[in-house]
């Protein structure tokens, strides 16, 4: 037997017994029988109806307890024209309002009448009374009903107690400056039998009527009060579950909202989906001319008057993540989904939305609420067939009257059909079938063909599916399946996961305030999510990438470019997951990804020539003057981002080793440096000439003078120049003392440096190991510079330049101030006395920064600090008698040399080697994955398990051990070289 149609839209008089037509099937009438003799008098009815009232019994608990709970109620039911009835129920719970002494009479009475329409219309419904149109037609009455039943009494208790004035009384709704507007099915007047009613509030700010609160508060707490004079469940059950997450933005706003709000929200934020809710919409409650006002003018929103092809991609998208891999195209019966599955009642929903979406701007037709209505009116407009309208309507009847019948059994919002054959059987009977098999063939048959049609429908789009299943975020609600596939992405909150990226469609991130953005932002979703999933913490990666869309003002570059190349999604994934740091980087600038799709990217040259090639094209440019300088400034800057950002992907990516990424950094600082430097100069020789025959150099100390930076080094920069006594000033406009020329040169030199432009921050620089420190000029004549480290330079000072090498400026000079270096590094030393000055150093600083935290690579006790005092004592110690120590600079290179040397012991020297290169990689990935103090309570276990993982290791316990183990043997070469301290 199949489910019937609506075939009559007319008030029949007849009393219900005799109007019933059909009768579920019954599999035990024995034991359905043996039920309905507890009903007095069901023995007189007619043997249709007799069936009917016994399949409650063995189909629905709900229905039988509403049934036989109430022998009288259920009798006049039978013996009333069900018109009749119907209209009596909604004429009582319309005015319930009017006699309800407090709220919880009125929640009892509506409850109660909230019971008896149900009988109602299942009696109806299964005895083939009514069909589907008239059974969601009342559906939805008694819902209106009993929302402006529940608003006209919260109305008038709050006029009793002088928190509103009515301008009637008798009909406090009209002026309230209050409209309560029904969506999805409820607007559409299609709504479930058990299903929730989406409604919004909006009220108007300035409404004269609201007496001692404001009127957000009293609108705000009439919401709350409406939620729960519908929903809350007492002894009478519950009336409907209310829905207000239809609201504009529902995480953020509250549950009424003011209508400039809303106005604004919809101009600037609306989304596609929400035109397409709006749609529905019909003002039910309130001041429904304002409500009426509000929809009238959100028309601009809801239908736009041209073919919007932004919007048609939005839709394209919109229609992939609902059907996104949602299974194979056989239906499986048990369990099936009628309403989110294949072949399911929201494609046939889809298919006329998205339609009237596209073409309703256009053509006025195409905008009413009907989903059956609308495929008629596609029909007459030539957008789909007949035979197409024949087909969606047919399998939107018998699916939505199969959806009752779920609902019917425990009164529960489901969609499900049940998973065990025995339950299946029974449930296909209670749809009117005689056999399961009978039931399948014909719900297979409807979603067939409604897969058949919806899977036209744009059928051009690309593919957009992620691979693990189904991605939908369009609504509020979160998709079963949706969930699921999240979690099988990796993702440990699902539900997290969904707000986030619905909060991101909501606008709540500055970057996608634009439809535009938002769009992209569809399109990417799946493979976005797809790609985060494979990070070692997917949560962790969303929630970086959260964090870097809410400090961007627009994302559409960024989110295009990734869009476009699978490579630069996965890196940039995995970025957010082990660096986030860079994602800063990529969210600020996007571009720097362009680095990463030239085939060089691949290269693992970081020395300073070809580096230096790479940023002088970067920052080249014509012409001169403070314009050019001023351009020249953000050029170095956006190289220094790209180069930087390259290295860091480079060692992301296992391209380069930290070792090497800590030489690239250097090469890009000295290269800036060096290109700085000209820029500066020339800039400089326009205003002042220049001093003939002098010549400046720029030293780097510490980490860039060592070629050991990471991505957060500042600069430790020490500036030289020589000049001829006799030719002492200098040729310009405006000539200055060779001096004072070289001092305010170096200061020129810093400011462009360290100077924010609009494209940010060069460097930090940092020039107190200049001689004589902060109380020293700030450029030193090169003639004093030997002198004052044979004669006056402290300890420190002394150890400083055992990493000091000239970076840029003249070469002649620079060959001068490089021996001249090497010179006094090479002068003998006691080395007691030197040792006990690097050991009270060590201890001095110990003191004053601590030497407790394990995860801080360079002031812990055994850190890089120690092997850094370590290598410096070896070279001042023993330079003297061995040239190959001041060879390079680097700390590795020393303890190399001084183990080949015999100056250290083989094992020593193997220990030292062991931890510099352990505790320098660790050091190198902390600063590039994130900013300042590395915290590991703080910082995302991701980021600790990647870097346990790239110094080889399984994971943060074992590198925390590793970690403990190699401090302390350095600490045992330090003190057994140094002494104890």
């Amino acid at each position: 037997m199949t489910i019937a149609g609506p075939t009559d839209r007319e008030a029949d008089p007849r009393p219900l017994r005799e109007r019933i037509a059909r009768a579920p099937v019954l599999a035990k009438p024995e034991a359905a029988a043996a039920a309905l003799a507890e009903i007095p008098g069901a023995s007189g009815w007619p043997a249709l109806v007799q069936t009917l009232v016994a399949a409650l019994a063995e189909h629905s608990p709900f229905l039988w307890r509403l049934a036989a709970g109430d022998a009288a109620r259920l009798e006049h039911l039978l013996d009333t024209g069900v018109g009749e009835s119907r209209a009596r129920i909604l004429d009582e719970t319309a005015n319930a309002w009017r006699h309800a002494a407090d709220a919880a009479a009125l929640m009892r009475d509506l409850r109660r009448a909230r019971a008896e329409h149900a009988l109602l219309v299942a009696l109806a419904d299964l005895g083939g009374a009514w069909g589907l149109e008239a059974v969601i037609a009342s559906l939805s009455a008694f819902a209106d009903a009993a929302v402006g039943s529940a608003i006209r009494f919260l109305l008038k208790q709050a006029a009793e107690t002088g928190r509103f004035n009515p301008p009637d009384p008798a009909d406090p709704e009209t002026g309230s400056g209050l409209a309560v507007l029904a969506l999805g099915k409820h607007g559409a007047g299609e709504l479930n039998y058990s299903s929730d009613i989406d409604i919004v509030l909006f009220y108007d700010p300035d409404a004269p009527v609201v007496g001692r609160a404001d009127p957000p508060s009293f609108f705000v707490r009439l919401a709350r009060d409406l939620v729960k004079l519908l929903q809350e469940r007492t002894g009478d059950g519950y009336v409907f579950r209310v829905d207000l997450r239809l609201r504009p933005d529902p995480g953020s706003t509250a549950p009424a909202v003011a209508l400039p709000t809303a106005f604004s929200y919809y101009e600037t934020v609306g989304q596609n989906w929400e035109r397409a809710a709006f749609i529905k919409a019909r003002a039910i409650a309130g001041d429904i001319a304002l409500g009426q006002h509000f929809l009238d003018e959100l028309r601009p929103f809801i239908w736009r008057k041209y073919f919007d092809f932004a919007t048609i991609a939005d839709i394209h998208a919109m229609k992939r993540q609902i059907h996104a891999v949602r299974g194979h195209s056989e239906i499986a019966v048990a369990g099936h989904d009628i309403k989110l599955g294949r072949g399911g009642i929201r494609e046939i929903e889809f298919f006329v939305q998205t339609q009237q979406l596209v073409f309703g701007g256009r053509r006025t037709t195409l905008r009413g609420r009907r989903t059956l209505d609308m495929l008629g009116a596609l029909v007459e407009d030539g957008w789909i067939t007949a035979s197409a309208r024949d087909d969606l309507t047919a399998a939107y009847i018998f699916l939505r009257t199969v959806e009752h019948r779920l609902q019917m059994v425990a009164d529960e919002q489901t969609q499900r059909l049940p998973t065990d054959p025995q339950s299946l059987e029974s449930f296909a009977r209670f749809c009117g079938f005689a056999t399961l098999a009978d039931f399948s063939a014909e719900l297979t048959r409807h979603a067939l063909v409604v897969q058949e049609h919806y899977a036209l429908l744009f059928e051009e789009g690309p593919e957009l599916a992620a691979e693990a299943g189904s991605l939908v975020f369009t609504g509020t609600e979160d998709d079963p399946e949706t969930m699921q596939t999240l979690q099988r992405l990796g993702f440990r909150d699902p539900a997290r996961v969904a707000e986030t990226v619905r909060g991101w469609h909501f606008g709540r991130r500055k970057a996608f305030t634009t439809a535009r953005a938002r769009e992209v932002l569809t399109e990417i979703t799946p493979a976005l999510l797809t790609a985060l999933g494979r990070t070692a913490a997917p949560d962790a990666a969303l929630a970086a990438l959260d964090e870097a869309f809410g400090r961007i003002p627009a994302v559409v570059e960024l989110l295009s470019i990734l869009r476009s190349n699978d490579r630069l999604l996965a890196l940039f994934a995995d970025l957010l997951g082990s660096a986030p740091r860079l994602t800063d980087v990529v969210a600020q600038s996007p571009h720097v990804l362009d680095a990463v799709i030239d085939p060089m990217f691949f290269s693992a040259a970081v020395d300073s020539r070809t580096v230096g090639e790479r940023v002088r094209s970067l920052v080249a440019l014509p012409g001169d003057g403070q314009g050019a300088f001023e351009e020249f400034l953000d050029k170095a800057r956006d190289a220094a981002r790209q180069e930087t950002f390259l290295t860091g992907a480079r060692l992301i990516s296992g391209i380069i080793p930290p070792e090497r990424a800590g030489e690239a950094y250097a090469a890009i600082a000295e290269s800036l440096v060096a290109v700085t430097l000209d820029k500066v100069r020339e800039a400089f020789a326009a205003e002042h000439g220049a001093v003939p025959g002098a010549r400046m150099v720029v030293l780097g100390f510490g980490r860039l003078g060592a070629r050991e930076m990471t991505a957060s080094s500042d600069l430790d920069l020490v500036s030289l120049y020589d000049f001829d006594p006799d030719r002492n000033r200098s040729d310009g406009v405006r000539p200055l003392d060779a001096t004072v020329y070289h001092a305010r040169l170096t200061q020129r030199l810093v400011s462009a440096l360290t100077v924010p432009t609009r494209r940010g921050r060069l460097y930090e620089v940092d020039m107190r190991l200049r001689p004589s420190g902060s109380q020293g000029p700030v450029a030193s004549q090169f003639r004093g510079f030997p002198d004052y480290y044979t004669s006056h330079a402290e300890i420190w000072e002394q150890m400083a330049l055992t990493r000091a090498r000239v970076i840029a400026g003249d070469e002649s000079l620079a060959a001068e101030v490089s021996a001249g270096v090497r010179a006094i590094l090479r002068r003998p030393r006691d080395r007691l006395a030197l040792a006990k000055e690097v050991r009270d150093m060590r201890a001095l600083i110990a003191s004053e920064k601590g030497d407790a935290d394990g995860w801080d690579m360079k002031l812990a006790r055994g850190g890089l600090f120690d092997l850094e005092f370590i290598a410096q004592y070896l070279v001042l110690a023993h330079a003297a008698d061995h040239a190959e120590l001041v060879a390079d600079v680097g700390t590795a290179r020393v303890f190399d040399v001084a183990g080949s040397l015999g100056l250290l012991a083989t094992e020593a020297a193997e220990t030292l080697r062991a931890a510099y290169r352990l505790l320098s990689d660790v050091f190198q990935w902390q600063r590039l994955t994130v900013e300042g103090r590395f915290d590991p309570e703080k910082v995302s276990p991701a980021v600790v398990a990647r870097i346990a993982s790239a110094v080889g290791v399984p994971d943060a316990r074992v590198l925390t051990l590793h970690l403990g183990e190699t401090r302390e043997k350095v600490r045992g070469v330090f003190e057994a070289l140094l002494g104890p301290i």
